[in-house]
């Protein structure tokens, strides 16, 4: 996810130092000890976990405030605990009204082999449609099936009584729809059916339960579901439902914090001020004349100073937060964040030819200075634009102990995606002091010696991130009021698929190895995690990210770059993206040989004919990477190459390609209908 060999090293370093010098996480639950399977808080019919199989309506209730009709309730004694015996402290994940679109569903099935069963893998994802195939995972609103891959936790190997299955959704769930997951056939290495557990099998029967056990009605419901579908109930192995949170659950927070800040903010421009311009000789720096550097008054929707671990605030303004109901949204907390930016003016830019306008989004835990990396300078000077960036706070380079001391006890986790909700809006106010006629184009250091403007703010805004700025950059696009058009680098979306099939979690992974040691609590806590991290990540907002805008939100065209083979952004996961923006995929995508899907970029449909409008995927090719591990595990080692994330972005093709999208809102073929480069 871009990040810098030094952000690897600084990590490493806080690992070996020890958890005592990893921040300060927010207060967690008192300790306790999770209660067994067998406990009244866990699914009896996995007996592996008390959250298994996850996600799942068991752990929901009813609720008419909620527009799910649900809402979670995790039981403390339920959740993964770290070593010190304390639990994670469900009292954020209790107020969602359904679980993530993306989840990964987490089952265990004993002496399972996945090839004996034929499951599909993330190499040949149209076999989970197939009529027989072992998994079902349906849509009760529609009465189709989705497509998926599954996988048993790579983790976990030698461990047959903590690996689980995980099946992974290829295309978001929809909003607010309620899922069933049905397994049947399952074989071990012998090829020998495996039998259903016996709790399970009692529901199917009616065996030896009770009229008031509440969960045969809603069983009843589930196998009736999968019946309509042909699958037989007398041959499951296992089945359960869950509900997706609502478009409201997902994004009503964020866009409570935007639409309250700009109505404050009105027709004004944004308060700014200018600590630093630089003037750069050309002799020193060729491509950019002048950097300039400061901060943005941001409304505070966070508590006390806004620093790392300071949560989303709920209070009336000007007041101290308080305890947020499940319904609860933010509101400003009556002061402001100073939001760093800089800004490059490239030696392109005149009063005569003013530069266009574009924000940038930095990498993993990184700093708004990426701008000034050789591929942005270069584009910057090429194609006239000034680049502006400010940091994404929650998982930028300041956050790097907190985010490291969070995985120590995960209870502080909460903060993570409460401040990069912050930073969104951040985001939203440096692109607004942009463009305003009263913004950056009226103050000095954005003028020429004669006092003329050298940024175009008639030409508007427009956004291109990298990495963690183009998984970011996702939600922020789907947010965003003054800008239509995006690039999306090396992006996916969904951390609880990216994180382990990232080089870059490796020192993260090492700290929850010491804390929650347990591979299945690892899988369960990738996937409690994910259910927040929506909130802030394009996972949670991907289905409005292009068509079907979010409400006061435009349309939007998004333009990916994706490297084949890349390290650190699994593709897998920027395919998911893909499907479910409805990007259309450049074609021949691969050199014949280069990959192992059968076939390749299943179900993304192709551009047919070039200039094309809309929104498109673009795979580059590195020629020094190979097909990444297909299953949960980082292409880390000499057999999978150089790590090509940062080709794309280096690329003369790719640059123009950005800058013609940006501009015209039109894809052009730069790669003359071969594969990219």
């Amino acid at each position: 996810m871009s990040t810098p060999r030094r952000l690897r090293f600084a990590v490493s370093v806080l690992v070996t130092v020890g958890a005592s010098l990893l921040g300060t996480p927010a207060a967690a639950a008192p300790p306790a000890t999770p209660g067994p399977a067998g406990h009244a808080s866990c699914d009896p019919i996995d007996p592996t976990a008390c959250l298994l199989p996850f996600p799942n309506d068991y752990f929901t209730v009813p609720d008419r405030t909620s527009p799910t009709g649900r809402r979670v309730r995790l039981a403390a004694s339920a959740m993964p605990a770290n070593t010190q015996g304390t639990p994670i402290d469900p009292t954020e994940w209790n107020r969602q009204d359904g679980f993530s679109p993306g989840s990964p569903i987490l089952v265990r099935v004993p002496g399972l082999d996945a090839v004996a069963t034929r499951i599909a893998p993330v190499t040949d994802i149209g076999r989970s449609l197939a009529p027989d195939a072992p998994i079902v995972l349906l849509n009760t609103r529609t009465g189709k099936r989705t497509p998926y891959w599954a996988e048993l936790d790579a983790h976990a190997a030698g461990q047959p009584d903590r690996q689980l299955l995980i099946i992974r959704p290829a295309v978001a769930l929809a909003e607010g729809t309620r899922y069933v997951v049905g397994l049947r056939d399952m074989r071990d290495g012998s090829g020998a059916l495996i039998p259903a557990p016996k709790a399970f099998t009692a529901y199917v029967t009616g065996a030896g339960l009770g009229h008031r056990d509440r969960r045969v009605p809603q069983m009843k419901r589930i196998v009736s579901d999968l019946t309509r579908t042909d699958v037989k109930r007398h041959g499951l192995y296992l089945a359960w439902d869950f509900t997706v949170a609502s478009r409201h659950g997902l994004t009503g927070r964020m866009l409570a914090v935007r639409d309250s800040a700009f109505a404050a903010l009105g027709r004004a421009a944004p308060s700014f001020t200018v600590t630093q311009v630089t003037d750069y000789p050309p002799e020193q720096e060729p491509l950019i004349a002048r950097q300039v550097t400061g901060t943005i008054g941001v409304p505070s929707y966070l508590t006390g100073d806004g620093g790392p671990g300071s949560r989303l605030h709920y209070g009336p303004a000007g007041g101290g937060g308080r305890p947020p109901t499940p319904n609860s949204l933010p509101t400003p907390s009556g002061t402001t964040v100073a939001a760093d930016f800089v800004c490059n003016i490239p030696r392109s830019a005149s009063a005569a030819k003013p530069a266009h306008l574009s924000l940038y989004g930095h990498g993993l835990l990184g700093r708004p200075s990426e701008i000034n990396a050789g591929n942005v300078r270069t584009m910057s000077n090429t194609y006239d634009f000034t680049f502006c960036a400010t940091s994404w706070i929650g998982m930028a380079a300041a956050d790097v102990p907190y985010v490291a001391g969070a995985f120590t006890d995960l209870s502080a986790f909460p903060a993570v995606v409460d401040r990069l909700q912050q930073s969104y809006l951040n985001f939203l106010f440096l692109g607004r002091a942009m463009i305003h006629p009263g913004g950056f184009a009226a103050h000095p250091a954005f003028r020429d010696a004669t006092a003329r403007p050298l940024i175009n703010v008639a030409g508007g805004l427009h956004y291109d991130g990298n990495s963690q700025g183009g998984i970011n950059g996702g939600a922020l696009t789907a947010i965003a009021q003054d800008w239509t058009r995006s690039v999306l680098g090396v992006p996916a979306m969904n951390y609880s698929t990216l994180l382990q099939r990232s080089v870059d979690f490796a020192p993260f992974q090492t700290i929850m190895d010491g804390h929650y040691p347990d591979k299945v609590d690892q899988q369960l806590i990738l996937a409690l995690l994910q259910m927040l991290w929506d909130r802030s990540e394009a996972n949670g907002y991907a289905q409005h990210m292009t068509d079907r805008p979010l409400p006061g939100t435009p349309a939007h065209q998004v333009l990916m770059h994706v490297a084949f083979g890349d390290h650190q952004v699994s593709p897998a996961a920027a395919e998911v993206q893909a499907r479910t923006i409805g990007a259309r995929l450049h074609t021949p995508a691969l050199a014949d040989g280069w990959s192992l899907d059968a076939p390749p970029y299943w179900g993304i449909a192709p551009i047919r004919s070039y200039p094309y409008t809309g929104s498109a995927i673009v795979i580059w090719n590195s020629g020094a990477a190979f097909a990444p591990p297909p299953t949960n595990l980082a292409p880390a080692g000499p057999q999978y190459g150089d790590d090509p994330h940062e080709f794309p972005r280096a690329q003369a093709g790719a640059q123009k390609q950005k800058a013609a999208f940006l501009l015209t809102g039109k894809v052009i073929d730069v790669c003359a209908r071969r594969p990219c480069p």
